[in-house]
């Protein structure tokens, strides 16, 4: 029985839909059991860290190879495998009996998630050529991913505490199944007849860049000063060492050539922007809503829902406002959006009565600065490009959002962790040295306020009350919040510039050569 094109259309964006929203759901519902996970697995504060960053980095590791193993093999064939990839792993983080088990599944889960996430993108770009069309596909796309990645708060919190938190992994088992029957059916296999060799030096430097600087980040206090800077000067070497071999390389997996496009360089500028500030700090706004406020886990999850729908609610809005002003307005705008909404939380979380109703403006500035900024940037990216070649395109737009992640998961951890260190009253901090004030701090930023007395017996002497170590955990939380928004504000300021003062539509040279379109935009 033949399938009409609609209805193989219409199962292509169920099954890539049902990718997303399992890609995204690993992103925003783990930190919901990040505390669950650090009292039963015994895991501190780094071991949390690195949950949520094996993920990304793992993802950052194999995304320019997916698209490039897409291209040549069949994005089609790429997108099954890598979809059930996705299941196996969740199911070995879901049996993990250890934070270094889950750490390593979670690593493994995050390469078949960055692949499946990659083919998904290029495979919808692909089987919606026409720019209205693919507007409207990416913008249910956009609402689905914002179910994902906006109800995973309250999805995992819910999960977690009906069943246990291992289903908030297991439960990406029977998603795998329900993804893969529309895909099967309705995806059109396509390739780039001239797709290039698989690039692994390229793969190998960015990785080791990536993985290192995260690492330093990270343990950085724990290696030592000269341990640090080597790796941090190993990281750089690895970074200069990949764009060397990707101008060099007669098949590179990144092509350079495409940020001559305004529209692209724009775009990828957004996807940074939006992981130094609003999804990096997701990981850690659990922590601050339950010690920093004192919410309970269900109250906590509701406030989430504050951060994270209007960016679910804003796709509609983000594609009207793309079609008539164009990119170089929308993206911009809503990274200011973002960070004035870091600005507003980092004030209402400085006032003597911070509560949730003060956190509340800014969080949804946040949120709604987001959902312009997401949907904008995904159309756009793909879009800049010829439709043979959006698996690089989405892999490049991937491969900037995961990388600005897992270098500000480590980052914003960084700025909790000394703020709360620096904030600590002089009667705490002078009654430990160096070593033992830095791993308390950690243990501060962890959350678990009510255990301290226990590892640190001295703090019962020095702040009985513990009103020092909870203002240090606000006071701490005021520096990432600030670095949030500061962040988020200069990006949005360097890509007006980046876009420049042409007007274009948003799929513009969406059908011409990546060297025409260059010239074009340049």
């Amino acid at each position: 029985m033949a399938i009409s094109p609609s209805t193989r259309n219409a199962a292509t964006l169920a099954g890539a839909c049902l990718a997303t929203l399992m890609f995204g759901l690993e992103i925003s519902s783990v930190p919901v059991i990040l505390p669950t996970l650090e009292s039963v697995l015994h895991a501190d504060f780094k071991a949390l860290q690195w949950i949520m960053n094996a993920y990304t980095i793992a993802c950052t590791a194999v995304l320019m190879a997916a698209g490039t193993l897409a291209d040549r093999y069949g994005r089609k064939r790429i997108f099954i495998t890598t979809t059930i990839a996705f299941g196996v792993t969740s199911l070995i983080c879901g049996l993990a009996e250890s934070a270094a088990i889950l750490i390593a599944g979670r690593f493994l889960q995050g390469m078949a998630g960055g692949a499946m996430l990659t083919c998904a993108v290029a495979i919808v770009s692909h089987q919606f050529p026409d720019g209205r069309e693919r507007g409207r596909a990416f913008t249910i796309w956009g609402i689905v991913s914002g179910i994902g990645l906006g109800f995973g708060p309250v999805i995992g919190g819910m999960i977690a505490s009906l069943a246990g938190w291992q289903w908030v992994f297991l439960i990406h088992v029977p998603l795998t199944v329900l993804a893969l029957v529309p895909a099967a059916i309705g995806i059109r296999e396509s390739r780039d007849p001239q797709a290039k060799t698989l690039d692994v030096a390229g793969i190998v430097t960015l990785t080791l860049a990536v993985f290192g600087f995260a690492y330093v980040i990270t343990q950085g206090a724990e290696l030592g000063a000269v341990a640090a800077l080597g790796l941090a000067g190993l990281a750089l070497a690895s970074f200069i060492a990949f764009l060397v071999v990707e101008r060099r390389a007669p098949q590179p997996m990144f092509d350079f050539s495409v940020f001559r496009i305004r529209r692209f360089s724009g775009a990828i500028i957004g996807c940074i922007g939006m992981n130094f500030s609003y999804w990096p700090f997701i990981i850690y706004l659990p922590i601050y809503f339950q010690s920093g406020l004192g919410l309970g886990s269900e109250a906590a999850g509701l406030l989430l829902l504050a951060y994270t729908v209007p960016f679910m609610v804003m796709p509609p809005v983000s594609d009207h406002l793309l079609r008539r002003y164009g990119p170089q307005a929308v993206v911009p705008l809503g990274m200011f959006a973002m960070g004035a909404g870091f600005i507003a939380m980092w004030f209402g979380s400085s006032l003597a009565q911070a509560s949730w109703a003060t956190l509340l403006p800014g969080a949804l500035l946040a949120g709604i600065g987001l959902g312009l900024t997401n949907t904008a940037v995904t159309n756009t990216t793909t879009g800049s490009v010829p439709s043979n070649r959006s698996g690089m395109a989405s892999s490049i737009d991937i491969s900037a959002r995961l990388i600005a992640l897992a270098i500000n998961i480590a980052v914003m951890g960084l700025i909790l962790v000394e703020g709360i260190r620096q904030s600590l009253p002089d009667v705490v901090s002078t009654a430990f040295d160096r070593s033992q004030l830095q791993a308390l701090a950690s243990s501060i930023a962890a959350g678990n306020l009510g255990s301290l007395r226990e590892a640190y017996p001295a703090l019962a002497l020095h702040d009985p009350s513990g009103t020092g170590v909870h203002a240090a955990l606000v006071q701490g939380f005021g520096w990432v919040m600030l670095y949030g928004g500061i962040s988020a504000g200069v990006l949005a300021a360097i890509s007006v510039p980046v876009f420049g003062g042409a007007r274009f539509p948003a799929q513009a040279g969406a059908v011409a050569t990546c060297t025409g379109s260059a010239k074009q935009d340049a």
